[in-house]
């Protein structure tokens, strides 16, 4: 009978079957090979010469992690954004070190990483946050694997599976609460949440908008840039702006003629933002502000500014646009992150879409009953808009 442990098992065609240890890649994951007979102690047999002769990795490791992340550090500085290096800064600084500083690179054990991932855990921070710091220090093992030749001990490290997590988005008559209260109350700062909720633009994306950025005689707004707070080397914060988050972020966006009328009264110098009407931006922080003192006031629900362009996705698929396009408007790199991630069903749209399929299905039986009843009609995204 097969243990446990010795990876050897019965095959359904009757063979048996016994795994071991041929190398490693080249990102340090363990390769497998397999060797077959017809029963436990022949392939057992067989696995034994194989097993001693398996190569060994090489661990002789004495760089500490704090030594390899500064290095990782100082390579990946050179690739990528100031945003995402000050993200992979403040995840190693606070959460990586403070663990596993002192200890060598080749001590690191599966073991020791899993206890790590389930202390974050248990400590409050949400699955997601914990695969962003694992991802972290995956980065680095396989960066280490690929310059020094030692394995990637992280390559079997299994991430926590995040939770989907529920963005809180405004009913239909919420959305037109809002609209009114908006049109109601004009300001540049009421004009950008406006903007936000029909066009899908991120805060940051709003705070660096210049005038020069839209194109009146097309209806047109250009995405150049966006505006962040992040962490510098000295712990201070600063505010920078740069580029949006993705290629597919860098797009044209055609925007509803009544803003754009709106848009015309506060027009100012083309290197102006428009948000703050000067060429010093205003930091999405302080947008995020204005928009709770609104909700406050619009008597709302409090939510986040980002639940905007939630909105601005389900009213547009609920309008019958196309995913694609819709995906290309978001700045989204594929249709599956405009899917999965902002697209709400509200429990009206289910009534609505359960209320079609009753028309449909029972037509023919109770054709009488179904011409005298009202059925239930999705709402409309033009519906929001406020005259």
């Amino acid at each position: 009978m097969a243990r446990r442990g010795e990876n050897i098992y019965k095959r359904k065609d009757g063979r048996w079957e016994g795994r071991y240890r041929a190398g490693y890649s080249d990102s340090g994951k363990a390769k497998y090979r397999s060797v077959y007979g017809h029963s436990y102690a022949e392939v057992r047999s067989k696995l034994a010469p194989l097993k001693l002769s398996a190569p060994s990795p090489a661990l002789n490791c004495r760089l500490t992690v704090k030594e390899l992340f500064v290095e990782w550090l100082s390579a990946v500085k050179l690739r990528v954004k100031p945003s995402t290096f000050a993200n992979y800064q403040l995840k190693v600084e606070k959460h990586i070190l403070p663990a596993f500083s002192g200890l060598r690179y080749d001590m690191l054990t599966v073991h020791l990483l899993n206890s790590f991932i389930d202390k974050k855990l248990r400590s409050g921070l949400s699955a997601k946050y914990v695969s962003d710091i694992v991802i972290v220090f995956k980065s680095m093992s396989k960066y280490t694997a690929k310059i020094h030749g030692f394995r990637n001990i992280l390559a079997d490290v299994t991430l926590p599976k995040p939770q989907k997590k529920n963005t809180t988005i405004l009913s239909h008559s919420q959305q037109l609460q809002l609209c009114r209260y908006l049109r109601t109350n004009q300001s540049i700062s009421s004009l950008c949440i406006l903007l936000s909720l029909y066009t899908g633009l991120r805060v940051g994306e709003i705070c660096g908008l210049k005038w020069k950025d839209i194109e009146f005689d097309k209806s047109i707004i250009t995405v150049n840039h966006t505006v962040q707070r992040i962490r510098s080397a000295s712990k201070c914060t600063r505010i920078i702006i740069g580029t949006p988050k993705s290629r597919s972020s860098q797009r044209s966006i055609p925007v509803p003629e009544f803003i754009l009328k709106l848009l015309k009264n506060y027009r100012r110098n083309d290197n102006c933002f428009i948000l703050s009407g000067s060429e010093k931006a205003v930091e999405p922080r302080t947008l995020q502000r204005r928009f709770k003192s609104v909700l406050k006031k619009a008597d709302l629900p409090s939510i986040n500014f980002h639940s905007l362009r939630h909105m601005f996705a389900t009213n547009c698929l609920q309008a019958g646009f196309d995913v694609k396009t819709l995906s290309e408007i978001l700045g989204h790199s594929s249709v599956e992150t405009t899917l999965n991630r902002y697209v709400h069903s509200s429990m009206e749209r289910k009534f609505a879409c359960m209320a079609m399929l009753e028309s449909i299905a029972f037509r023919s039986l109770m054709p009488s009953e179904l011409s005298s009843a009202a059925v239930t009609k999705p709402p409309v995204f033009q519906e929001i808009k406020c005259r």
